[in-house]
């Protein structure tokens, strides 16, 4: 595994955060614990880096992945860059308001379904009677997202040529 790049370093940002920081004063809006999402180009206005808590030695996540023309091998997936975002965020907004997420990877997926994966930390040895993965043996955007959001809430790698080099992960931390 390549070394954490601090110039894509991954922030989590609520939201409500988020929105504020784009469109104004997000007061007289609820915080939603499930809507957690990062930013890869630098800080959101207005938003600070979210202190990780320590991180969990085993997780177990559910994705979508959002390819786009050649980013799949072997998928044959046709949609361009543009819309592979446009549709992993909107995708992403109906998971925020509470659709059911294992509904909506098979219909939407770009890996197989049910698109679950157990993962060991760094330095922790893979549960191989779980069928896990060691965290270094997965695109480092699915980990870092994946070890980042607590269970049950949701997240994105975005498209990266260098940590998510296969599209969007629309990630829910399962355990």
């Amino acid at each position: 595994m390549k070394p954490f790049n601090r110039r894509s370093m991954m922030v989590l940002v609520t939201s409500t955060a988020l929105s504020a920081a784009l469109v104004g004063s997000a007061a007289d809006k609820p915080a939603s614990p499930k809507k957690e999402t990062n930013v890869t180009d630098g800080y959101a206005p207005g938003t600070k880096p979210v202190k990780p808590a320590a991180e969990s030695q085993h997780i177990t996540v559910q994705h979508i992945l959002i390819g786009f023309k050649g980013s799949v091998p072997g998928k044959g997936v046709t949609r361009s860059k543009e819309e592979a975002k446009k549709l992993a965020y909107e995708i992403l907004e109906r998971a925020w308001k509470g659709e059911d997420f294992d509904a909506m990877v098979k219909p939407n997926t770009d890996d197989a379904y049910p698109g679950k994966y157990s993962m060991s930390n760094n330095g922790v040895s893979p549960d191989r009677g779980k069928s896990e993965f060691a965290r270094g043996g997965m695109v480092a955007a699915f980990g870092n997202v994946g070890f980042a959001i607590s269970p049950g809430n949701i997240g994105i790698a975005d498209y990266d040529p260098q940590t998510s080099p296969f599209g969007f992960h629309i990630i829910k931390r399962l355990e």
